[in-house]
């Protein structure tokens, strides 16, 4: 089986990147698993896993540094479209994301966001719904204290 290839779309700023290194591990129906490399070298991490979960609707992904310790984890809201003539996905950035802290603490990102987009016409008011129930959805799994179990069962 030809694994599909993964493309990034953001709204903000404008543009769409082949992730063509990302390594797909593990792919289902419901789950891609991804290992990679940062595509520009940083200071402040070096690689990491993610987790596409397609029904949910987020992208979990671990950041790792150099030394091979967490830095922290960081979700990304997404809407997906798969293109069965050319095997590629397309993640659409929904704007908002998450930082989990290895102290525990949680950062809400990038919400004020969702209006701009709107006014500029970028998303479309059922991509912001979209985006906020996610959220909430990715925001309870948080609080409840079961996003480790989640992508660690994966």
């Amino acid at each position: 089986m030809a694994y599909p290839t993964l493309h990034r779309r953001r709204f903000i700023p404008d543009e769409i990147v082949n992730l063509k290194n990302d390594k797909i591990v593990y792919i289902s129906d419901s789950l891609i698993k991804t290992e990679w490399n940062v595509i520009k070298p940083r200071d402040d991490f070096s690689h990491g896993i993610s987790w596409y979960f397609l029904n949910e609707g987020f992208k979990v992904s671990k950041f790792f540094k150099v030394s091979g310790e967490l830095h922290y984890i960081y979700c990304d809201i997404v809407e997906h479209e798969y293109n069965g003539l050319d095997n590629s996905y397309i993640f659409n950035d929904l704007l908002v994301d998450v930082i989990i802290y290895n102290d525990g603490s949680v950062q809400v990102l990038d919400v004020g966001e969702i209006p701009e987009a709107l006014d500029l016409a970028l998303i479309n008011i059922d991509q912001a719904k979209d985006a906020l129930t996610k959220l909430d959805a990715l925001l309870k799994i948080i609080y409840e204290g079961k996003l480790m179990d989640l992508i660690e069962g994966n």
